[in-house]
């Protein structure tokens, strides 16, 4: 299981690569989930990263205006970044995720054709409206994207596991596999969730918080919480 660790500055990198994070996720907390950072962040932390650890950008949680969002797509692509990652906010149906997904994924492989596309959806999505657990996958998939995502669009006291069961969880990831797609959980995760994380298996697991001292928004990322997380998920 690959472990992500979301960054928010370069200050952060040099703890998130002690650490031994597998992924390098950069967003902007306070402006959502899945908030956008500004390209010089990306491009910073992508020079200050060793070329050997893999960057994603997060480009928002994306109302349904697929051409903006490929306009965002393509600048993320341009910052260097192995991955990009949407948040499939405002799409409230299949038809509209796959729309979204396709032109996110189009424009930033007309820079980079190797590039990944992370299509992110949110466990709690339903109090908006937002596209199901149940069709991110197929969303996903017919939009091109490498692979699909579960986050949370709320960042309280609730997770991921406060939203969905591990049985839901278990669909959910089997769904995206049978697509031949990465899966990957995020949503306020916390140490004490790993035993379960590593019964569930998904090939990428997402952390701020748990390794920042709890607070996504003004903590800083510590790479001995990084490293023993990095341990509870992969034990020999």
């Amino acid at each position: 299981m690959q472990l992500l660790v979301s960054i928010v500055s370069s200050d952060e990198v040099s703890e998130a690569v002690t650490g031994t994070a597998d992924i390098i996720d950069v967003k902007n907390p306070p402006e959502g989930s899945l908030g956008a950072a500004f390209p010089d962040v990306i491009r910073s932390i992508r020079e200050k990263t060793p070329s050997d650890f893999l960057v994603s950008a997060a480009i928002g949680d994306a109302p349904q205006l697929p051409g903006t969002m490929a306009l965002a797509s393509l600048g993320a692509a341009s910052c260097g970044v192995e991955y990009v990652k949407v948040g499939l906010l405002g799409a409230r149906n299949l038809d509209e995720g796959i729309a979204m997904v396709r032109a996110v994924s189009l424009a930033a492989r007309s820079f980079n054709p190797e590039i990944k596309i992370m299509a992110t959806g949110y466990a709690d999505g339903h109090t908006v409206g937002s596209i199901s657990p149940e069709d991110l996958p197929i969303a996903a998939a017919e939009g091109g994207a490498n692979g699909c995502m579960l986050d949370t669009l709320t960042k309280g006291k609730d997770t991921l596991f406060s939203f969905m069961d591990i049985p839901a969880l278990d669909r959910f990831l089997t769904h995206g596999r049978t697509l031949g797609l990465e899966t990957a959980l995020a949503g306020k995760l916390r140490m004490d969730h790993a035993p379960t994380l590593c019964e569930l298996g998904p090939d990428i697991a997402g952390f701020r918080s748990a390794v920042c001292g709890g607070d996504r928004a003004n903590g800083r990322v510590n790479a001995k919480s990084v490293r023993q997380l990095k341990s509870l998920l992969n034990p020999a």
